[in-house]
């Protein structure tokens, strides 16, 4: 997060909540609930809101009052992006909680995305009810589809005006909260009664100031059955190289989970920690040392890595219709580099190449994730139903609190000098720095 823009963590509301919830609990939460957003003492003076008292922010929970008429209500769901893990159990969750919980009968799904809500794309609006969705969490994929792209604010207000929609929740990453902030914008510009709700789903677990996103978990455990494969294989022949890819566009965070959730990985690269193929100090050397020492190695390699060695080889930067930067392969590069500079050296290995990224993204949540997502939807709900607006949901040191849009962009990564990445060096033994 740009350190430049002040800390606000104001939630926006549509309204006073003047109806009595239908939730049958023991325990309503008051919006005044709330938790420090610091606990390091070295910074906490540093943190203050707009009016200088400490930093602190809404907890998230059922209200017991309400700003929408359940019997009047009606919600939808679009999501957006890439495939994750655990998108379905999301979907599922707030179906259930807004039927069963709050009595909202009239729930739909817009397919593909934001198309859904752009005319021109002609996509079609499902009723999503129970008896649909009460299945769903054992797929993976998204059963409302997704797309990417930018797509017009004002069609899509539109849209939603003309629908009579009163609540969306929005299941997206990066860009998509960031188009959730701009639809949210233009609702209270024209002074409409739409709440927005965000749930934040990125793979690559690198939003700040969330926790943890879901869709990791799943990440990890699947990402270690392609490692203990790789690891097979590089053991089963002579000077074996087992060299896997995975996700991790900006951050290596699944990287140096998966290698810490299974200690056969003997090289972590990652785009937070850049590295020279060549030279005495060079990951080419490191790799020399490790096989004529123990004739096998496992590499794990997340797809952002190494990006600036293949820039220097071809200065054609592309993005996708997001506006992302599209990242070169690094998985076949690395291959093709690594044989060639064996054979040039007159030593054989034996390379088998793995990159599960697309099986991974497609699998359903595991149980933590399928834990984690039920209760992102149940949250989300009740903020919604409460007439809050232009946030989103997410956990907050072991809290499931209320985060504006504008707090919260990816840019989380990888610390190099902190713990995480020290207890990487040292189950790899891979030195600190492969820089010449």
């Amino acid at each position: 997060m740009n350190q430049d823009i002040p800390y606000d963590f104001t939630i926006q509301n549509l309204g006073e909540g003047t109806i009595d919830s239908p939730l049958n609990v023991s325990y309503f939460t008051p919006d005044d609930r709330r938790i420090l957003f610091n606990i390091d003492h070295r910074h906490y003076a540093d943190l203050k809101s707009p009016d200088q008292t400490p930093l602190s922010v809404e907890v998230a929970g059922p209200r017991a009052k309400i700003f929408f008429d359940p019997a009047k209500t009606k919600a939808a769901i679009v999501t957006c992006g890439g495939l994750c893990p655990g998108i379905n159990d999301v979907i599922r969750a707030v179906v259930m909680e807004l039927y069963h919980r709050y009595g909202v009968a009239n729930i739909v799904g817009i397919k593909y995305g934001f198309q859904g809500l752009i005319p021109k794309y002609r996509h079609e609006v499902i009723s999503l009810l129970p008896d649909g969705v009460k299945d769903i969490h054992a797929v993976g994929g998204s059963i409302l589809s997704s797309s990417r792209g930018r797509q017009d604010i004002g069609e899509m207000v539109n849209a939603l005006k003309r629908m009579n929609i009163d609540i969306l929740f929005c299941i997206g990453g990066d860009g998509t909260m960031r188009a959730v902030e701009f639809i949210t914008d233009e609702i209270t510009r024209r002074n409409l009664n739409i709440s927005i709700i965000g749930i934040p789903k990125t793979i690559d677990n690198d939003l700040n100031l969330i926790q943890k996103t879901f869709g990791y978990d799943t990440a990890i455990s699947e990402a270690v059955k392609a490692i203990e494969c790789a690891h097979v294989e590089a053991k089963g022949a002579p000077m074996g190289i087992g060299l896997v890819k995975i996700m991790g566009r900006q951050s290596g965070h699944i990287a140096t989970g998966a290698a810490l959730a299974l200690s056969d990985v003997n090289f972590v690269l990652i785009p937070e920690v850049p590295f020279d193929l060549e030279g005495e100090s060079g990951f080419f050397k490191v790799l020399e040392r490790r096989l004529l020492h123990r004739c096998h190695c496992v590499i794990l390699i997340a797809e952002g890595a190494g990006q600036e060695l293949m820039h220097r080889e071809n200065d054609t930067i592309e993005t996708d219709a997001s506006g992302n930067l599209r990242l070169q392969d690094v998985g076949p590069f690395l291959k093709t580099r690594i044989e060639t500079h064996f054979k040039k050296n007159n030593m054989e290995v034996n390379l088998k190449y793995i990159d599960p990224s697309y099986t991974i993204r497609s699998v359903p949540a595991n149980a933590s994730d399928s834990i984690y997502c039920g209760a992102l939807g149940q949250y989300a709900v009740h903020a919604g139903m409460a007439g809050k607006t232009g946030m989103l949901v997410g956990l907050m040191k072991d809290e499931y609190v209320h985060l504006p849009l504008k707090m919260v962009a990816s840019g989380a990564k990888v610390n190099p000098d902190g713990n995480v990445w020290m207890r990487v060096l040292e189950s790899t033994g891979q030195p600190p720095s492969m820089k010449n």
